[in-house]
């Protein structure tokens, strides 16, 4: 990836796991803010790819596995600032299941392509009313209407 990638207007796709009132998201930190936060795993749409195979894509190449059931949940806009820059992405956000349902009962999961990098099961209800900050903007609203359809 380009090094102005942040010049840019990047297409997203990012994948909501849900199971028993938790969310999958990957944990991060901005050092110049000095804040943490949360996100859901996913990422770049390539050229030429439709979302619903990228998000397949992303999650076999940050965890290894394979997703069944994938569902299209809607389109976010996130305008942000990170380390300093600004970023622009248009976010494909979707709902889907591990073929593996032993990665439900793991308490995090190593994100094979950044050696840093790990994703936990958070409490959506968390994520909901703001004790946990979660990325990209409006995904709360998004898991809420997600959270009231599934009780």
């Amino acid at each position: 990836m380009s090094e102005n990638w942040w010049k840019f207007t990047r297409p997203v796709a990012l994948c909501l796991f849900t199971n028993n009132g938790r969310l999958l998201a990957a944990k991060g930190t901005d050092s110049v803010k000095q804040t943490e936060f949360y996100r859901p795993i996913g990422g770049m749409i390539e050229f030429g790819e439709y979302g619903t195979d990228a998000v397949q894509r992303e999650i076999m190449e940050e965890t290894g596995q394979k997703v069944k059931n994938v569902k299209y949940l809607g389109t976010l806009e996130n305008i942000f600032v990170y380390e300093g820059k600004s970023g622009h992405e248009i976010v494909l956000m979707y709902d889907a299941e591990f073929v593996d349902k032993l990665m439900y009962e793991k308490e995090f999961i190593d994100i094979v392509e950044v050696d840093w990098c790990k994703a936990y099961w958070v409490n959506i209800e968390d994520c909901i009313n703001g004790k946990i900050t979660i990325y990209p903007d409006g995904i709360a609203e998004l898991l809420g209407k997600l959270n009231s359809t599934n009780p």
